[in-house]
């Protein structure tokens, strides 16, 4: 049967999952009485409600005696190692576009390595069923960016189609014929190669990895050449050529729809997973013992954000996880950085701390809150960005940031960013009454802004980044402007005492929640941190009035979100993270041990 391996790219938002969702509906993957999510290849908890991917995965059908094996990648730049990885099984890719808001940062990421590969795209522009389309206009932008891109006269003589991913129709017309997908499957079978094949025994490189109950590990990768079939002997060798370890296949699985299905014989060209190994891991190769061979996997970008993970110390801890020892933690962080490339695992300054490196906030709080329902108990130290040096220099990672926003925000934006030496590329008109700002902004400027930004423009901007390059140090930045709210006692909080607290700041917490001493309860209105007392109740008398008792109307907290605290807290404080909390407080608890601490601090 005749083969294609094509991974669909885009930004995120730009709809990736859903046109594969009515790519198998109508190829005829699924049952006519199947019942399907919407958004069928987003399988994790995490991914439905984010409404974004996370991880890369393959899905494959049949169309006009055809097989096509289609990789759904992630649009967020945070996981680009995904992306990276994946583009290595692929003869062509379908890079999707949004109509309205045309190539956007992580398109121009995904695009660039793809082109670096040799791979031919074939241009999808999405979402013309918008108010706001224009076509012509993004047909044009994507055509200068493949020419920024050095693409090569064949890559620029790409084929282009106009549809609507959710109304399940392509054409080659903007206006139409909207019957189906059919010409984008039809123009994927024409214009993508078909699997180059080498000579040889069988080679596999493998490009994820993921654990089933029942068959262990699961390595899946694009066979390169010969063939395998359950129970042959194999081995695996590492990127310099050394043998990892010798086994052999318990199981050959192919994709057909959404199902990996047992075959008998997995043949060169084809995307396999196999079961049977148990240390191999991302960019090893799979081969027969008699070579000795690897195949050149492509590097993977550097991470540019460490965050210290820790055992939670704090006086309720164990209270909801029952996973809060170190040695548990860390194998863990061990088998997740097994399976993802970008992410490094290294030890801390003590024995019960790790710092987790990885490409940003969102990937580093995903693992966060995939530990939390697993049932982890941890405590988070402030992201810390990673510097280099270059013949003495201290380099820092800068990202481009795009901002989408309404006009009249446009001098709040740009005064932030400038405050956070960001230093302005470009600025214009991006559709009625909103602007498009283009910025380069040292990485570490960008921890915690996303908050502050959507409180600036009333939710109205959107905010897209990817990291540039590493340029020598900016200086020092403006930390939190304000201090804190800290709980001088332990136990629990009263309306009262919180209602009387309003005038200092806005509060964190509920009343009638346990605190401790330490704890961070809200957000002082100063600039000092200042220790209150959330404990104490109203002295009642046995002296009746005729004046009513004032009611206590508490004004509804302000609670932050996993990434929004990782941003918040400054470098003496830590996220508290449990299954079912999330905490802020500060790195010593006792005021005299903080004193000392600052002390110690001013003094070096």
């Amino acid at each position: 049967m005749s083969l294609r391996n094509i991974a669909i790219i885009a930004h995120v938002d730009h709809g990736k999952t859903t046109l594969i969702d009515v790519l198998l509906k109508q190829s005829g993957s699924f049952r006519e009485n199947e019942r399907v999510e919407e958004r069928a290849m987003d399988s994790n908890d995490i991914e439905r409600e984010r409404g974004i991917t996370i991880l890369a995965k393959v899905t494959s059908l049949l169309w006009k005696d055809t097989r096509i094996n289609i990789v759904d990648t992630p649009g967020h730049a945070d996981f680009g190692g995904e992306v990276e990885r994946i583009l290595s099984m692929v003869d062509g890719v379908v890079i999707l576009v949004d109509a309205a808001e045309g190539p956007m940062p992580q398109t121009k990421f995904v695009l660039g390595k793809a082109l670096a590969q040799g791979l031919r795209p074939i241009v999808a522009i999405n979402k013309i069923d918008k108010s706001d389309e224009r076509h012509l206009e993004v047909l044009e932008e994507i055509f200068d960016l493949f020419i920024a891109l050095d693409a090569t006269p064949e890559q620029l003589d790409f084929p282009v189609l106009y549809g609507s991913a959710k109304q399940g129709w392509m054409s080659e017309q903007p206006e139409g014929p909207k019957d189906n997908l059919g010409p984008l499957l039809d123009k994927v079978i024409d214009y993508v190669k078909e699997p180059k094949v080498e000579e040889g025994p069988f080679r596999m490189l493998v490009t994820t990895i993921e654990r089933n109950p029942f068959l262990g590990r699961i390595l899946t990768g694009r066979i390169f050449s010969g063939q395998v079939k359950p129970g042959d002997p194999i081995h695996t060798l590492s990127r310099e050529g050394k043998i990892i370890e010798k086994g052999r296949v318990s199981k050959v699985l192919a994709f057909r729809g959404l199902e990996r299905t047992p075959v008998d014989i997995g043949e060169a060209g084809d995307i396999v997973a196999i079961a049977g190994l148990e240390t191999t891991t991302v960019a090893d190769t799979i081969s027969v013992p008699q070579n000795m061979t690897p195949i050149a996997s492509k590097p993977i970008d550097p991470p540019t954000l460490s965050v210290t993970f820790r055992i939670n110390d704090g006086p309720l801890a164990g209270r909801e996880g029952d996973k809060v020892q170190s040695r548990v933690i860390r194998e863990r962080l061990m088998r997740e950085a097994e399976g993802n490339v970008a992410i490094k695992v290294t030890p801390g300054d003590d024995n019960d701390s790790f710092d987790v490196a990885g490409r940003g906030e969102l990937q580093l709080a995903v693992l966060i809150e995939n530990m939390r329902r697993e049932g982890f108990e941890l405590t988070i130290g402030r992201p810390k960005v990673l510097m280099r040096e270059v013949d003495g220099v201290k380099m820092e990672p800068i990202e481009e940031v795009i901002i989408d926003v309404d006009d009249e925000y446009t001098g709040t934006v740009v005064q932030k960013m400038t405050e956070r030496k960001g230093d302005l590329v470009e600025m214009r008109a991006s559709g009625v009454g909103r602007t498009r700002i283009r910025l380069h902004v040292p990485t570490r400027s960008l921890i915690g802004y996303q908050p502050e930004l959507l409180s600036d423009t009333r939710g109205t901007a959107i905010f897209n980044r990817l990291f540039y390059e590493f340029a020598p140090f900016k200086g020092d930045l403006p930390g939190r402007r304000t201090g804190v709210l800290i709980s001088n006692g332990t136990g629990q909080s009263v309306a009262f005492a919180l209602w009387n607290l309003e005038d200092r700041g806005p509060i964190m917490i509920d009343s009638g929640v346990d605190i401790y001493e330490g704890m961070i309860i809200g957000e002082h209105s100063r600039e000092n941190d200042l220790e209150v007392n959330a404990l104490k109740g109203k002295q009642l008398t046995n002296i009746r009035t005729t004046s009513k008792d004032e009611a206590v109307r508490l004004t509804t907290p302000k609670k932050l979100t996993l990434e929004q605290s990782l941003g918040y807290i400054a470098e003496d404080e830590y996220v508290e993270v449990t299954p079912k909390s999330i905490r802020l407080r500060k790195i010593w608890l006792d005021p005299n041990d903080r004193k000392r601490a600052m002390r110690g601090t001013k003094a070096s």
